[in-house]
């Protein structure tokens, strides 16, 4: 190993490894410390990867990457304790390359893209925490790792949400309860052929992605995923954390009731399950992002809070692929200059304006504001179910038109409130 690197990357999950991929093909001396016992070995994201970034980086990827399956369908799903109202597309189009999304286990996509970057010339070192950053004449200069010191010309923190080494620098405050949330995952073993046949997909490749509101988080901010791998299901649930203190539910009994649901019972019976994990969740969007670069380090990834959740799509894959790659050209240059100094490192925040990383943030910064209004996860959930049950329910007694059912349970609600929240939603959308 060498004394001094250009380039040490904090964290081997997907930013850190696309970062040291891209750098070390370019030539630069690379390491990569991963603090788990190989790359994917601690990430417990529940998992779906939008390709179109990674795409742009390796070509034709899905090729040879250990994706579970391409995702050919959507649902979401407004659940009640007893009840639940679903969207379904289903078409050509949402597997259509390049644009192809795909459900993936992180413990070995990470191990593959880790050894994409290792098969470039980085060294991946796992197994060691980084504890600390060297600091000299005001600019980060290395890491610190246990008694070791070792020195480089810019350090990358791609270290997860609860990024510590970004708080040490002063560059972001301490985590706030609605800025993240708390995520308990099940991976459930199936055979191939029962996935199939329960989630109507026609062979192994296919897959379904699912989102749930309302009863899954217990009616607080949060919500359920299921995601088709290959052989399992990715099961879980999502709640903020500031909604927790005064949940009557605790999140571990949040997913035992959420797999007992009349909707998911029949998904998962006779499944096996294999894993049981919890991890924190970026959710602040826009307003959680901190300063993103310092003299000598750059921050990517969730480290940097960069994750989308508009109700129908949750995104945090793709635009950490999108930011490791800036964060690669702008070391890239300033390589070029010799200069690492926080101004030449700001060419990093201009790629990301300029890309779709800060755009769609931007554009959907008002969401998770929006998504705090209790009603979304009681009211809205028990309305749509009411209203189905006053369609489909036939019993003989006086019959009413169409238009005054539904007037009748929205009054419930509150018809002002439904305008307001409607009109809310759209300019948050």
């Amino acid at each position: 190993m060498s004394d001094a690197f250009d380039v040490i990357i904090v964290g081997a999950g997907i930013a850190g490894s696309i970062a040291g991929y891209l750098l070390a093909k370019e030539g630069l001396d690379v390491l990569v410390i991963e603090r788990g016992n190989f790359a994917g070995s601690k990430n417990m994201t529940g998992g779906r990867l939008y390709g179109h970034s990674l795409e742009k980086i390796i070509p034709d990827f899905a090729e040879e990457a250990p994706v579970e399956r391409k995702i050919t369908q959507e649902k979401i799903s407004l659940m009640t304790e007893d009840s639940a109202v679903t969207i379904d597309f289903n078409a050509e189009v949402l597997g259509r390359h390049p644009q192809a999304s795909y459900s993936v286990l992180r413990s070995t996509f990470d191990q593959w893209l880790a050894k994409k970057a290792e098969d470039a010339g980085a060294q991946i070192i796992p197994g060691i925490r980084v504890d600390n950053l060297i600091v000299k004449d005001g600019k980060v200069s290395g890491v610190i790792a246990g008694e070791d010191q070792i020195e480089s010309k810019i350090v990358i923190l791609a270290d997860g949400v609860n990024s510590l080494l970004a708080q040490k620098m002063g560059m972001r405050d301490e985590l706030k309860p609605d800025q993240v949330a708390v995520g308990v995952k099940e991976i459930i073993e199936l055979p191939q052929n029962v996935i199939n046949e329960r989630f109507n997909l026609k062979n192994a490749q296919e897959g379904a992605a699912w989102l749930f509101a309302g009863m899954p988080s217990a009616g607080k901010v949060g919500g359920g995923f299921l995601y088709t791998n290959k052989a399992s299901l990715s099961l879980g649930v999502v709640c903020a954390l500031s909604g927790l203190d005064d949940s009557p539910v605790p999140i571990p009994q949040m997913l035992e009731n959420f797999k007992e649901h009349r909707l998911i019972a029949p998904l998962i019976k006779d499944g096996k399950a294999v894993e049981y994990s919890a991890h924190l969740v970026p959710e602040g969007g826009l307003n959680m992002i901190p300063k993103l670069v310092a003299a000598g380090v750059l921050i990517v990834g969730d480290a940097a809070g960069f994750c989308i959740n508009i109700g129908y799509a949750v995104r945090g894959m793709d635009l950490a692929v999108a930011s490791a790659e800036a964060a690669a050209q702008a070391v890239l240059q300033a390589m070029k200059q010799q200069d690492y100094s926080e101004s030449a490192l700001s060419e990093y925040v201009r790629l990301l304006e300029n890309s779709f990383v800060m755009k769609d943030l931007k554009l959907y910064s008002k969401f998770p504001h929006f998504m705090e209004n209790s009603r979304i996860f009681n009211d809205y959930p028990q309305l749509v179910s009411n209203i189905m049950t006053r369609m489909f329910v036939v019993n003989g007694t006086e019959n009413l038109a169409l238009r005054k059912k539904i007037m009748q349970e929205v009054k419930k609600v509150g018809i002002m409130h439904v305008i307001k929240d409607g009109i809310k939603g759209a300019y948050a959308l």
